[in-house]
């Protein structure tokens, strides 16, 4: 009688706890259908139930992978040179990465990536290799923009670089070390922000201003590639990174290539304005200026005399604050500001020499290359 008793006591234990225990493991409590929110409709069953489990298992780094993915590309590159005409001929073969910015076949990556190129391969996501050409290129900011001529491609969106956290996740996808690692994935934060480091390019130093410092893994071959934000947002184009150091690499804002994106999507070409001018921003300022630090604009530590900027009367030591009516606090400010214009165009430069505010109008030019 005892044991009898003991039995159904344990049976209606284990009654209760499964009616405690069986609403949540039978079923996802979490509402269906939330992957939608995330920009998958569409998607295949199998599709659905992985991107479902991704977010039930925090995994927002694959979903932003899954829908950033198709839109990158790998590069790979030919440049034939040779030193005069009785040398023999030398082949450089690239590899870089490239995030595709416009259905139409725009696509943007690095001018160390594709400038000077005599041969363009874009790789799609699918392995289908298409011919590109160099529309437009800037060494001095190390971006470029691709074409190819097919439309309806799966196009990133652009975020905000201009509304950045230090510690914020962030998403890269390229092609490091060789075409065999297509499409990898690495994820980290943002380390710092306005970073400035001087690279050797075929022109000289070149000063980099205002980039992102990350600790996702930038490798060779990742160049050209997006930086991405948690949002699936591109708000950078990976550039380099230090090879002395692990986990500290930088990225183009975002920002800076939005004007350039918008002439070609709405003209089908750009020809870069000049301006004549090396700008430095207030944390290296300091170290030029005479008279203490920079509290706002954008210091000019040299001139081109045959530039607009010249001609028009500005001259070095001069703190250029405005763009007609942009302010400018920073070199990406200044480079947005010229680059939504055109060549021709008259802009209104205010800025301050000594403790004098002053303003004049220059007329944009043609960059030469």
């Amino acid at each position: 009688m005892q044991r009898r008793k003991l039995n159904i006591t344990l049976l209606i234990i284990i009654a209760v706890f499964a009616m405690i225990f069986s609403p949540s493991c039978s079923r996802d409590s979490r509402p269906k259908g939330d992957y939608q929110d995330l920009g998958y409709q569409g998607l295949d069953e199998k599709d659905q139930a992985s991107q479902t489990r991704a977010v039930n298992e925090g995994g927002a780094i694959a979903i932003v992978a899954k829908k950033l993915s198709p839109t990158v590309v790998g590069i790979s590159t030919r440049q034939v040179s040779k030193d005069n005409i009785f040398s023999q001929e030398e082949v450089l073969d690239g590899v870089g990465s490239g995030v595709i910015v416009h259905s139409d076949g725009y696509i943007l990556t690095n001018d160390h990536v594709a400038g000077g190129a005599d041969q363009i391969n874009v790789i799609l996501q699918n392995g289908d290799e298409l011919e590109g050409e160099v529309k437009w290129t800037d060494p001095s900011l190390d971006l470029a923009i691709v074409k190819v001529d097919v439309k309806g491609l799966p196009a990133a969106e652009l975020g905000d670089s201009e509304q950045l956290l230090v510690g914020e996740t962030v998403v890269a996808i390229g092609t490091p070390l060789g075409l065999q690692f297509q499409h990898t994935v690495t994820s980290g934060i943002i380390s710092a922000l306005d970073r400035l480091v001087k690279v050797p390019t075929d022109l000289g130093r070149n000063f980099m201003e205002d980039l992102i410092q990350t600790d996702a893994s930038i490798n060779p071959g990742n160049s050209g590639g997006p930086l991405i934000n948690i949002d699936g947002k591109v708000i950078g184009i990976n550039t380099l990174k230090v090879t002395s150091a692990e986990g500290i690499g930088f990225a183009i804002p975002i920002n800076v290539a939005k004007p350039v994106i918008d002439h070609f999507v709405r003209e089908g070409e750009y020809t870069t304005p000049y301006i004549g001018i090396v700008g430095l921003d207030r944390i290296i300022a300091k170290y030029y200026m005479q008279d203490g630090d920079l509290k706002e604009g954008v210091y000019v530590v040299d001139i081109d005399p045959r530039g607009p900027a010249y001609r028009a009367g500005i001259r070095v030591d001069d703190i250029i604050t405005r763009i007609d009516d942009i302010e400018v606090n920073k070199m990406i400010n200044l480079r947005t500001a010229i680059y939504s214009r055109r060549v021709g165009d008259r802009v209104r430069v205010s800025f301050l020499r000594g403790r004098q505010e002053k303003s004049l109008d220059m007329v944009l030019e043609p960059k030469e290359r």
